[in-house]
């Protein structure tokens, strides 16, 4: 039984950010009731669609951007070229979190529909289970948007917890 327990005490978890109260709410949930200091937190943006002119946007278009090492994240230059804007808040949140339990941070960006990518992200990035808040939207805004969290919970292939607003 010894080798078992070895073999998933490293989980990769993926918290869904777009910067937002909502998703700082779900961060912070998942730090405090998921993680664990031998696992990898791996923050999951997306952003919209867009055409870009350089050889590199358009592969990582496609397929997501690489995990990108926590330390470029807090790296305004490297955010900027993925066109990323990560607010201090959350970036506060995730260096305090990893300096108290030493776990191992990246953040992988996709570009598309929020429905769609935070899906895919899961089989692309090899994660164990996502977190993503709930922006408590109205009635009938989520009857013309969809419910973003509604859609991962229903096709996500990995446990999907939604931390309510």
């Amino acid at each position: 039984m010894g080798d078992s327990s070895n073999s998933k005490s490293k989980r990769r978890v993926g918290v869904a950010v777009d910067f937002s109260p909502c998703s700082r709410k779900a961060l912070r949930w998942a730090l405090e009731n998921l993680i664990r200091s031998d696992d990898e937190l791996i923050l999951i943006t997306v952003l919209p669609q867009a055409y870009y002119e350089t050889g590199e946007m358009q592969l990582w278009e496609t397929t997501g951007s690489p995990l990108i090492p926590w330390s470029e994240v807090l790296d305004p230059h490297v955010m900027k070229k993925y066109e990323a804007n990560p607010d201090p808040e959350t970036l506060e949140i995730v260096s305090n979190a990893s300096k108290q339990n030493g776990m191992s941070v990246f953040m992988r960006i996709f570009w598309g529909d929020p429905r769609e990518m935070l899906c895919e992200s899961v089989g692309k990035t090899s994660l164990d289970c996502l977190v993503l808040g709930n922006r408590g939207l109205g009635t009938l805004q989520r009857a013309i948007m969809g419910s973003v969290s509604n859609y991962v919970v229903n096709n996500g292939t990995c446990p999907v917890t939604v931390v309510k607003s």
